[in-house]
């Protein structure tokens, strides 16, 4: 045959191989395909089982039982209305297979087996991000790092809970932390819908790190402003603070809108007092790492930010500083600042919040930190959160101790993130042999 007859040539028509019956015969393919529906969403539903703490390692980093029940225990909330589902399809199934089915039961079929679907997209979609979060723990150093971080969450946690002024319900499992790269710090606090989770109660807090912060341990300040967003939830904060905020500013003669702006930044305000009041002089350092910005980033202003503008967040922390008995430090960071920043010209702030802050950051300080809650038991945050000189004395002796790779003693796991801050300030020994020594103590413990 020519090169031109090979080419035009017809091809050959493939056999369709059918589902063969007894003795060889074709069998129905409406019953078969009924049967494999019914058979499909069974195991997609057997998939999306529980998870088991050991799947994750053995290691210390593994989640707590805690965590993984508390994911399981959502997991069986979604999987009964898909199990329904699925019971719904397998009798849909029955039915088509027991003979001469109707367009209308054919079509029920199919509408039922989308249905079941959907219900597993969604049980999965919950199953996948846990699954992912959990599987860090088994990834070396990253599932000590997390752990590490678990460890100073649940340190904070128990400082507040057991000095607050009566005893409420203990929250639980306690925060969980894992790692976003390229992502700002972040948190997911307890039963609150999460789009990632279709709208599902996330069952515990969940704190998001970056991968640049975990490398750089003396910069995780954040850490205690993320788990502070989530106390202001579990302490009933989360309307009285920017009640207080607005009350204090407007007996002070503050403008309306000026209050207002105040109020509306209530939650990180409240997230940086929080932080300083755990961790000290760290934590402002910290804060002025990460909001230290270009000029026009510092002062520039959101009229729906939820954010205050960098450069008055500075000021809060500082004022509080002073009245925690560090009016020292507090100067030489205000000094420091203002010499960052000596102007607010080229800003975008309003000139009511520019001519207003000198007197409204104490009255915001004092109202956020030094006003008596009922739900801290008739205490004020400052009364509840202890830091003092000697405690910064602590942490100075623990940064020492973390350079010549030594135990640090006894000092709280929020403390080491001052101690390494320290370390590296004063060059007592290289980043790298500072980030492992932090993470070496938080994990032994």
């Amino acid at each position: 045959m020519s090169a031109v007859a090979e080419r035009t040539a017809v091809a050959p028509r493939p056999r369709t191989h059918l589902p063969t019956g007894k003795g060889g015969s074709a069998a129905p393919l409406i019953p078969a395909f009924a049967a494999g529906q019914a058979v499909n969403v069974r195991r997609h539903l057997l998939a999306l089982r529980d998870f088991r703490r050991d799947e994750f390692g053995t290691s210390i980093a593994r989640p707590s039982d805690g965590h993984i029940q508390a994911v399981n225990a959502l997991l069986a909330k979604l999987r009964q209305p898909l199990e329904d589902a699925v019971t719904e399809v397998e009798e849909s199934s029955r039915r088509i297979q027991a003979g001469s089915p109707s367009t209308a039961q054919l079509h029920e079929l199919l509408r039922l087996k989308s249905r079941a679907h959907d219900w597993v997209r969604a049980t999965e979609r919950v199953w996948d991000f846990y699954w992912e979060l959990f599987g860090q723990r088994q990834q070396s150093p990253y599932g000590e790092w997390l752990f590490s971080c678990d460890r100073i969450a649940l340190d904070c946690y128990q400082h507040v809970f057991m000095h607050l002024g009566s005893s409420i319900s203990i929250p639980a499992p306690p925060p969980f932390a894992y790692m976003r790269t390229g992502f700002s710090p972040a948190t997911y606090r307890r039963n609150i819908p999460l789009r990632k989770l279709g709208r599902q109660l996330n069952p515990f807090p969940l704190v998001q790190l970056p991968y640049h912060r975990l490398v750089n341990p003396w910069t995780m300040g954040a850490i205690l402003h993320e788990v502070s967003h989530n106390l202001q939830n579990e302490l009933s904060l989360e309307k009285a603070v920017p009640h207080a905020i607005l009350t204090r500013l407007r007996e002070a003669g503050l403008p309306e809108p000026v209050a207002r702006i105040w109020a509306r930044w209530n939650r990180e305000i409240f997230g940086d007092m929080m932080g300083c009041l755990l961790g000290g002089e760290a934590f402002v350092a910290s804060l002025m790492d990460v909001i230290g910005r270009a000029p026009d980033q510092a002062l520039g202003y959101h009229p729906h930010g939820v954010h205050p503008t960098p450069y008055l967040r500075t000021f809060l922390s500082t004022e509080l500083l002073r009245r925690m008995g560090f009016p020292a430090t507090a100067q030489a960071y205000d000094r420091a600042w203002k010499r960052l920043y000596p102007s607010t010209a080229g800003g975008t702030l309003p000139p009511a919040l520019v001519r207003t802050w000198p007197a409204a950051v104490p009255v915001v300080v004092d109202a956020v930190c030094f006003t008596k809650f009922p739900s801290l038991g008739d205490k004020s945050l400052r009364q509840v959160i202890t830091f003092e000189p000697r405690h910064q004395q602590m942490i100075e002796e623990a940064g020492d101790r973390l350079a010549r790779g030594v135990d640090p003693g006894v000092v709280p796991e929020r403390f080491l993130i001052g101690a390494v801050r320290v370390a590296v300030d004063r060059r007592l020994a290289s980043p790298e042999t500072l980030m492992r020594n932090f993470y070496t103590e938080l994990s032994r413990r």
